[in-house]
């Protein structure tokens, strides 16, 4: 089958943020199926006839389902299309962008793919927050607030990964951070220093700092909303030397 499946990290949301190999793809293109976080400016990179097609999950409000996008990928490479699916973040962090990939090996096709700077990533550093330190954090924890419906029962052991690494990296979390806040908390104390960073590396970016109980105050406010990056550890504090202006 003469087609080629590419799987693009589009980074955290600056357009500037891609990978040269992933901006050169994306002007390669036939077809161009992309999520809700991606920056849209990336699309004015394709070809005039190229075509885009949106598959934008939000909690609970998928306009494509994953078999859908499987089997779309399917049908434009039958066509010997050049296809992009473009993914906010890094396509194999909690990006199903491996699925897709052995989906579109097993069917035969060509599948190449291209990482992007993780959401996290870009969110730290646009906030100002190392999340390593040499004298702060020597080891990072990452973890979903939301887990797959699929599974039996959660497995994020979020007590164990609260006392046994330094800064802790929650993602995916702004529908159930109060339960998840508190478990740390029961571990760490409710004055541990936190920061979460909402629309991390956009015009719309948000930080709001607090340690864990004053972000439980406010949390009732409706100020914290997806997409939403939370930072836990003493490298928060480090914010206050490295801001980056928002």
């Amino acid at each position: 089958m003469n087609c080629k499946v590419y799987i693009v990290g589009a980074g955290p949301g600056d357009p500037k943020l891609i990978t040269l190999k992933g901006l050169e793809v994306i002007k390669q293109a036939d077809v161009i199926i992309y999520d809700r976080l991606i920056s849209k400016e990336l699309l004015n990179y394709s070809k005039k006839n190229c075509e885009l097609i949106y598959a934008g999950k939000g909690p609970n409000n998928h306009v494509m389902e994953q078999e859908e996008i499987n089997n779309t990928i399917l049908e434009k490479c039958k066509e010997g299309k050049i296809i992009v699916r473009l993914k906010g973040g890094d396509p194999y962090i909690y990006g199903r962008g491996e699925e897709e990939c052995i989906f579109s090996i097993l069917n035969g096709l060509g599948c190449e793919t291209i990482p992007g700077i993780p959401s996290f990533i870009g969110a730290a550093t646009y906030a100002g927050i190392p999340l390593t330190n040499r004298k702060l954090s020597s080891s990072i924890a990452i973890m979903t607030g939301k887990e797959a419906k699929e599974k039996e029962r959660p497995t994020v052991k979020v007590e164990e990964l609260a006392k046994n690494a330094d800064t802790l990296v929650i993602l995916m979390s702004a529908s159930n951070l109060k339960e998840t806040l508190r478990r740390v908390a029961n571990i760490r104390g409710y004055d541990e220093k936190c920061a979460i960073v909402i629309n991390a590396t956009t015009e719309n970016q948000k930080t709001v700092i607090g340690n864990i109980g004053e972000i439980l105050e406010i949390y009732d406010k409706g100020v914290i909303k997806n997409p939403a990056v939370i930072i836990i550890g003493k490298t928060v504090d480090m914010r206050d030397k490295l801001w980056k202006k928002e």
